[in-house]
């Protein structure tokens, strides 16, 4: 973006405002680069429960929290957000006119300061199938929502009928079965249609991947049900961006793509954290950092070996032809791990899941009703 100005690896902080919720610092730039490219930022940190948005006014950052239990994946489309919570999804609809409502509508200068307002339309329960990943697939009302089903294995859609519809599943699998053989994690689309998925191994056994997760990470193309990419360290968040496919190597902290005629991953920068949670607007990325805590999950790969202060949690953001640092937003104390990061299209949006008296006088009817 215009006069952001790329900034060190390590730039200067500026604390949040202290009426916070929750904690968090960050350098001064950031609220500029989202005024500037007109969007804000979702955030999932489902240790903490709860939906994070980053947005930005008058050159200050606002970090709003809104709680769900372990928040995890996020689609967005048109006038549509999705959240995959611990045993059920969420869907808002963006209703503009709702803006009016809310009693922090106005800036100093009286000018509606919201621009969408996302309201609750459906909760569907899907039983705990450690949904990872999510994304809307077609157009329109007829978009149908897809997400990672963790715990089967496999990619799944929304269903009218069943907790969920199986549509896909890795190569080396032949059932369905709710035993996390490859945490399955992350969904890339490419022109619309599911283009790869990540995996932490490549292994039919009940929560076989856990043996090789140093290096057994898969990137698996979705249409020809290949590997495209192997030996990576824990791998998740696969974008389809500038001709390439980008990725996260989490156990490794870092952010790179892989090589078109190889599959060679190509690390672009190493950060201070578990790296997990992607988006992009234009040449920059916004990545998601979890501290981590030495556990069985995380035991062994190369980014838990670092002592625990050198870890960060937060959203970073990183001019991609360049690697460098350009800003971010560092959590602190209550919030230590992230999973999803999706760009929102709008400058300063709200969420209502729980105002029961602007939830019961709000209505969204078809066109030909009005």
């Amino acid at each position: 973006p215009k006069d952001c100005g790329l900034m060190s690896e390590n730039p200067p902080a500026t604390p949040a405002p202290s009426d916070e919720p929750l904690r968090s610092v960050h350098t001064s730039n950031f609220p500029e680069i989202l005024e500037q490219l007109g969007i804000s930022l979702l955030v999932t940190t489902y240790q903490a429960g709860r939906l994070v948005m980053l947005r930005a006014h008058g050159g200050v950052l606002n970090t709003h929290f809104r709680s769900f239990d372990k928040p995890m994946g996020l689609a967005v489309s048109a006038n549509r957000l999705a959240i995959g919570a611990g045993t059920s999804i969420w869907e808002f609809h963006n209703l503009p006119a709702v803006c009016e409502k809310l009693e922090t509508s106005e800036s100093s200068e009286g000018e509606p300061r919201h621009d969408a307002c996302f309201l609750p339309r459906t909760t569907h329960w899907t039983g705990d199938v450690q949904i990872h990943e999510m994304a809307w697939i077609g157009e329109g009302a007829s978009a149908e929502l897809w997400f990672v089903n963790t715990r089967f294995s496999c990619l799944a859609r929304r269903s009218n009928l069943y907790n969920f519809e199986p549509v896909w599943r890795p190569f080396f699998l032949d059932r369905y079965e709710p035993t996390d053989c490859c945490h399955l994690n992350g969904l890339g689309l490419r022109d619309g249609r599911p283009g790869c998925v990540t995996a932490l191994g490549a292994t039919d056994q009940p929560a076989g991947w856990r043996a090789n997760k140093q290096d057994g990470g898969v990137v698996i193309e979705v249409e020809s049900n290949r590997v495209i990419g192997g030996g990576l360290s824990m791998p998740h968040s696969p974008r389809w961006h500038h001709d390439r496919w980008w990725l996260l190597e989490s156990g490794t902290g870092s952010l790179g793509y892989l090589d078109a005629s190889g599959g060679r991953y190509e690390r672009v920068c190493s950060l201070s954290g578990f790296t997990r949670g992607l988006a992009f607007a234009g040449p920059l990325a916004f990545v998601g950092l979890s501290q981590v805590r030495e556990s069985a999950v995380f035991g062994g790969v190369p980014i838990a070996e670092r002592a625990l202060e050198e870890r960060s949690c937060g959203v970073w953001v990183v001019h991609v032809e360049t690697g460098q640092t350009v800003a971010f937003v560092r959590f602190e104390e209550a919030v230590q791990e992230i999973f999803a990061v999706e760009v929102l299209p709008a400058r300063y949006p709200e969420l209502v899941n729980d105002d029961p008296q602007l939830l019961a006088g709000s209505f969204e009817l078809p066109d030909t009703a009005l």
